[in-house]
């Protein structure tokens, strides 16, 4: 089912990707790595597009992981893949030999497996186990969570990772319904989420009113903001002279990180006035995106889960030249 699963699965922005990252993967040897594999879409786009490249695979969800071997499996030594977060990317690189390369991607948030399998506790539609852990080995689920955090923990999840208007709502009456019975499933969840905010804004457009909560809890419980501000820097490092770095992200915290991280690279570092600017202090990222792109109409008609992506990549400048 896993491998069925995956290859049916549509990446976002594929052909886009394809385009920003295949320049620097055309010479013979080059590396391109996967921070976030999923079921391996981009990843074959890239190999089968870039036939002397090869690719370092990482996913936190080993049972994505089993997915993406078996549709990369034509590929056979150009592909190797490792279980680990995504911020863990130095030490990744170090165990492959590989330090510096010429292409990273990055695709943030959840894959379609994640959200397909039910038990998983991703979606909000279905009744299942409050669990969103991408890593299913780590002890905290959205379960623990819920029912161990104080009010105020809940409400900063929620209006931080959520941009929830009814965080503190939601929060207040999530404590008092689990000092009767702890969550366990997400439909009382859901229930829970309903019954706190204003029928008029239950109705209003925007999407369904548990998707901001769940969205919160998904990020609070596998720490994806943390682990993204530490792949950042990272990725940036390991490129080589030329080499390119593409981030979808999916909500506005995200975007913002990844915004932020790019324009200071892309920055000179100097202080004004200077007649010359000292080389490590010069710029080591130029911009290939103008502001952020999205998918086009088409695209999110044929795959919804596209419309709220957002696409930034950048170029390391050579050193020698700087």
């Amino acid at each position: 089912m896993d491998g069925q699963q995956a290859a049916g699965h549509v990446p976002v922005m594929c052909a886009r990707i394809v385009e920003l990252l295949g320049v620097p993967l055309r010479a013979p040897g080059a590396v391109y790595v996967d921070c976030t594999l999923g079921l391996g879409g981009h990843a074959e786009a890239v190999l089968t597009a870039c036939p002397d490249a090869s690719l370092i695979g990482i996913d936190r969800d080993r049972h994505a992981l089993d997915a993406a071997a078996a549709r990369l499996e034509p590929f056979g030594g150009r592909v190797a893949l490792f279980q680990a977060r995504y911020d863990e990317l130095p030490e990744v690189l170090a165990e492959a030999g590989r330090p510096r390369v010429q292409a990273i991607l990055a695709d943030l948030g959840l894959s379609s497996m994640q959200i397909d399998r039910t038990e998983r506790g991703f979606a909000y539609r279905v009744d299942a186990p409050l669990d969103m852990r991408m890593d299913d080995t780590q002890a905290l689920t959205a379960a623990e969570l819920l029912n161990t955090a104080s009010a105020g923990e809940l409400t900063g999840i929620l209006r931080r990772f959520g941009e929830e208007r009814f965080a503190d709502r939601i929060a207040r009456r999530i404590v008092a319904e689990r000092a009767a019975e702890p969550f366990a499933g997400s439909a009382r969840l859901v229930r829970v989420i309903e019954q706190s905010i204003p029928a008029a804004a239950r109705t209003a457009g925007g999407g369904h009113p548990a998707k901001r909560t769940f969205q919160a809890l998904r990020i609070a419980v596998n720490d994806e903001l943390v682990a993204l501000a530490g792949l950042l820097p990272a990725a940036i490092d390991a490129l080589a002279p030329g080499g390119r770095l593409a981030v979808l992200a999916y909500h506005s915290g995200e975007d913002r990180l990844v915004k932020n991280a790019l324009r200071d690279a892309a920055t000179d570092r100097a202080p004004r006035g200077l007649p010359a600017v000292p080389p490590e202090l010069r710029a080591r990222l130029v911009l290939l995106t103008r502001g952020a792109e999205r998918p086009g109409d088409d695209e999110v008609r044929n795959n919804p889960r596209a419309a709220s992506a957002r696409l930034r990549a950048a170029e390391r400048i050579d050193e020698v030249a700087a």
